[in-house]
C-alpha cells in the first residue's frame, strides 16, 4: 500500500508508526472496496482502520471530478452518540489540517458534523458549501436528509461504528431508512465489539459478501487491564472511591449506572477537593462537551459518567477505571474497563460489587476473569459453578439463559456455539448480490 508522502508524514507526526492488528488486516480490505465487518476490542485502533481509506477515497474522487458547491458527502460515518461523533470528527479534521500543511498538491477536503444539540442552521451552512465527509448520529442525520438540507446521491462509502450499540438503542429502523437515500452502489464497513444474532441478521441485509476481520474473541476483556473486584456495601462506596483514587495517577474514569449516582459522586469528590468533571444524558450539550474537553485537555483529573461515555470515546492515558456498580450485562463491563489499557498500555479497573448485583452477571464476570488470567476474589471463587435456577431467572418464570443462543445452563462467556457460528457464518454474511454466481 503506497500512501502520499503528506499522509505518511501526518501519521508519523502523530506517532503512528506501526499499525495495530486490526489496521494491518482491515485497511487493505477497506482499500480494496470490499464490504467489511470489523470485530475488535476497544482501544484496538479501529478508527484509523476506516478513516484512512476514507480519506484516500475522497482524494481519489476529488482529483477525478472536483467538488461543486452543495455536493457531497462522498463518505458517511454513523455512530450512536454525539460525543463519539464529535471525537471522530475532530480526529479527521486534525488529520486533514495536518495533511494540508504537509502538501501543496493534494486537494483540500472538508468535513461536516451532523448531531443533535447544535443549531441546524450552523450545520446546514457547512453542507451548503459542500462537505466530502460527514460524521453523524442517526436522529439528526434522518432529520437533515428528510428536510433535503443535503443528500447522499454521490455517497459511496458508509461506516457504521459501534453498530451493536446503535441496534441496542433502537436505531435499526432509522439506519435502514437512511440506506434508502443512497443512489449508487456503496461500500459498507460495520464495526462492532460483539457479534450477537441481531448484528448478524442486520449484516446479512446491509452488506454484500462482507469480509470479516476478527481480532480476538468478540466480547473479551483486554489482557492489558488488571481487574480488581471489591465487595463493598452501598454506604461504603463513596469513601472507597477516595481510597481507589490513590492507586494510580490521573486520569481516572468513574462509571455509574444512574444519573443521580453520577451527581452524588461528583458533588462528594468536589467537596473533598478532587479536580473532577461529570457527564450524563441529563446535562445539556454544552455542559457535556465542556466536561469532555476539560478532561481530555488534562484540566480535570477525574471524569464521572454514565455509560453514555463508556463506548467509543477515546481519552488518552486513562490509568484507572472505577465501576461504582456492576453493569447490568457483561458486555457493558467490558466496554467500561476498555477505556484503560489501550494501544498496548497497562491499566487498572476496580469494580464495586455487593448483594444487589445480578448473580448471572457475576457468573459471566467470573468466567471473564478466568479467561483473562485474573485473580478471583474469594466471594466469586466460592460461587457455585453452574448457573442455578435462581440466578438464571428461571425460578421467577423468566428464562434468562445465554444472551447469544438463549440456551439455559450456561452463559455467553462459555457458549459452545459462539466461536463455531462466527467462523461458519463468515462466508455467508452479506445480502445477495444481483447477478452473482452464488445466488
Amino acid at each position: 500500500m503506497k500512501l502520499p508522502s503528506a499522509v505518511v508524514k501526518t501519521l508519523r507526526n502523530k506517532k503512528i508508526i506501526c499499525p495495530t492488528v486490526i489496521q494491518m488486516q482491515g485497511i487493505p480490505v477497506a482499500l480494496s472496496g470490499r464490504d467489511m465487518i470489523g470485530i475488535a476490542s476497544t482501544g484496538s485502533g479501529k478508527t484509523l482502520t476506516f478513516v484512512l481509506p476514507l480519506i484516500m477515497f475522497c482524494f481519489e474522487q476529488e482529483v477525478a471530478l472536483p467538488f461543486r458547491r452543495g455536493e457531497g458527502p462522498y463518505g458517511l460515518i454513523i455512530v450512536p452518540s454525539r460525543e463519539l461523533a464529535k471525537q471522530i470528527h475532530d480526529v479527521i479534521e486534525n488529520m486533514l489540517i495536518s495533511i494540508a500543511d504537509c502538501s501543496s498538491y493534494l486537494p483540500r477536503l472538508r468535513i461536516g458534523l451532523c448531531i443533535g444539540g447544535l443549531p441546524v442552521g450552523e450545520q446546514a451552512r457547512v453542507f451548503e458549501r459542500g462537505a466530502h465527509i460527514c460524521v453523524a448520529t442517526p436522529g439528526r442525520l434522518s432529520d437533515l436528509l428528510g428536510k433535503k438540507i443535503f443528500n447522499l446521491d454521490i455517497c459511496r462509502y458508509l461506516v457504521l461504528d459501534e453498530a451493536d450499540r446503535m441496534l441496542d438503542m433502537g436505531f435499526e429502523e432509522e439506519i435502514r431508512s437512511i440506506f434508502s437515500y443512497f443512489k449508487n452502489q456503496r461500500q459498507t464497513l460495520l464495526f462492532s465489539a460483539t457479534m450477537p444474532k441481531k448484528i448478524q441478521n442486520f449484516a446479512r441485509s446491509a452488506l454484500v459478501r462482507a469480509v470479516i476481520v476478527n481480532v480476538g474473541r468478540a466480547g473479551a476483556a483486554s489482557l492489558n487491564v488488571a481487574q480488581e473486584i471489591e465487595y463493598c456495601r452501598s454506604d461504603e462506596k463513596l469513601t472507597r472511591i477516595l481510597d481507589c483514587l490513590q492507586k494510580t495517577p490521573p486520569r481516572v474514569l468513574i462509571f455509574a449506572e444512574k444519573k443521580s449516582d453520577v451527581d452524588n459522586i461528583y458533588e462528594y469528590l468536589l467537596v473533598k477537593g478532587v479536580n473532577v468533571a461529570s457527564l450524563h444524558g441529563g446535562k445539556d450539550q454544552k455542559d457535556r462537551h465542556s466536561g469532555i474537553d476539560a478532561f481530555r485537555r488534562g484540566e480535570k483529573d477525574v471524569l464521572v459518567a454514565t455509560d453514555v461515555a463508556s463506548k467509543g470515546l477515546d481519552f488518552e492515558n486513562i490509568q484507572h477505571v472505577i465501576n461504582f456498580d456492576m453493569p447490568e450485562d457483561i458486555e457493558n463491563y467490558v466496554h467500561r474497563i476498555g477505556r484503560t489499557g489501550r494501544s498496548g498500555r497497562k491499566g487498572l479497573a476496580t469494580t464495586f460489587v455487593n448483594r444487589k448485583a445480578d448473580m448471572s452477571v457475576l457468573h459471566d464476570l467470573r468466567a471473564l476473569l478466568c479467561e483473562a488470567g485474573q485473580e478471583l476474589p474469594l466471594f466469586l471463587r466460592d460461587m457455585p459453578g453452574a448457573v442455578t435456577a435462581e440466578s438464571s431467572g428461571f425460578a421467577n418464570g423468566q428464562e434468562k439463559g445465554c444472551s447469544y443462543c438463549s440456551g439455559l445452563g450456561h452463559r455467553i462467556t462459555n457458549c459452545p456455539k459462539l466461536e463455531s457460528v462466527q467462523n461458519k457464518t463468515a462466508a455467508h454474511l452479506g445480502r445477495p448480490e444481483y447477478g452473482a454466481d452464488d445466488i
